[in-house]
């Protein structure tokens, strides 16, 4: 995995175009503070073609997880938010900002944050 800084991300989001319309697939919590997302999207780099995504979230302090067994439900045709403030990442399903992300139906607060690339 790669870590993804703070002055990587608008680059990150812009490649996949904000992961609109993506596939949520997954949700791994591998320990009490690291939780694991996969998402397939469209790369811009590679002439639109679907790859996977997967986030590792490390020394995660806030976060509101579903389950994987309603993750095909989820509208995610406004993307994500992923944003970098206050010395941590944010993620979110959905179009928002810092202050109002806890209203996503799934958010992930931590203080670092890796990808990896895969296959679709």
């Amino acid at each position: 995995m790669k870590p993804l800084l703070d002055k990587n991300l608008t680059p990150f989001l812009k490649r996949f175009d904000d992961f609109v319309d993506a596939e949520f697939r997954s949700i791994e919590i591998i320990s009490s503070s690291a939780v694991k997302i996969t998402l397939a999207a469209q790369d811009s780099a590679r002439g639109f073609d679907w790859i996977t995504i997967e986030l590792e979230f490390n020394g995660v302090n806030d976060a509101r997880l579903l389950d994987n067994s309603k993750l095909s439900h989820i509208d995610m045709s406004n993307g994500i938010t992923l944003i970098y403030t206050d010395n941590q990442f944010v993620f979110g399903v959905g179009d928002y900002n810092y202050s109002n992300i806890t209203d996503s139906i799934c958010y992930i607060k931590a203080i670092s944050l890796k990808y990896l690339e895969g296959r679709f």
